[in-house]
């Protein structure tokens, strides 16, 4: 089966150690707060000034003035902080957050990301994406393996504006965990019920097949 972005969320969830500080972007990307185990302390940060970043609120329970990066309402933890954008790009650019989950439009095998703008479209700009990717020694990227069209995101080469060259380390999909290598997209695990070859099919770049790939675990 395809995974759901709250499947895609749970298992990037998995990559997040005790004590990492944590920049998650937007979209499926903000999800992954909902899924850490409840035995790790892990800060998460949005460039927008927020450190300690707790679940998305219930319903009736949001505070307007309190949002991330996406303005999206969110939660904050006991001892979460605000700060100014200027503070908050120190900590990014100072290379202080140990793991960045962006979302993507397309990524390339030798690790280029395409996540701010599709020609033609009105966009508000690359925001704080540039500094993340320019900044991070390790970044996840949450996305869908194919576009609405049946496409593939996962290209030789993008063909997008890029937001960071050869800084994408790993790439959880719909249908796929993938590291990037010198010789592609290295194939780690596989959605449930999802075979190989559905993979294989759905992958433009360079894909490099084990013997033995496993299925995810949620």
């Amino acid at each position: 089966m395809s995974l759901s972005k709250e499947q895609i969320a749970q298992r990037i969830a998995k990559e997040v150690k005790d004590g990492y500080y944590v920049n998650l972007g937007i979209g499926i990307p903000t999800l992954v707060a909902n899924f850490v185990r409840d035995d790790i302390s892990v800060e998460f940060q949005s460039e927008n000034g927020v450190l300690g970043m707790g679940p998305f609120p219930l319903e009736g329970e949001a505070d307007p003035d309190v949002i991330n990066a996406g303005k999206q309402t969110i939660t904050t933890l006991p001892g979460a902080s605000f700060f100014d954008s200027a503070l908050s790009f120190g900590m990014i650019r100072g290379q202080h957050v140990d793991l960045t989950i962006l979302g993507a439009m397309e990524v390339a095998d030798n690790g280029d990301i395409a996540n701010w703008k599709i020609p033609g479209k009105m966009v508000k700009g690359m925001g704080g994406a540039m500094d993340l990717v320019a900044s991070a020694e390790n970044i996840i990227v949450a996305m869908m393996h194919t576009n609405k069209a049946g496409e593939s995101k996962l290209l030789t080469e993008c063909t997008l504006p890029l937001t960071g060259v050869r800084c994408v380390k790993k790439i959880v999909t719909n249908l796929a965990v993938l590291e990037v290598t010198d010789k592609g997209f290295l194939l780690l695990e596989r959605a449930p019920g999802v075979s190989v070859e559905e993979i294989k099919e759905a992958t433009a770049g360079r894909l490099v097949i084990p013997d033995e790939v496993p299925e995810m675990k949620l």
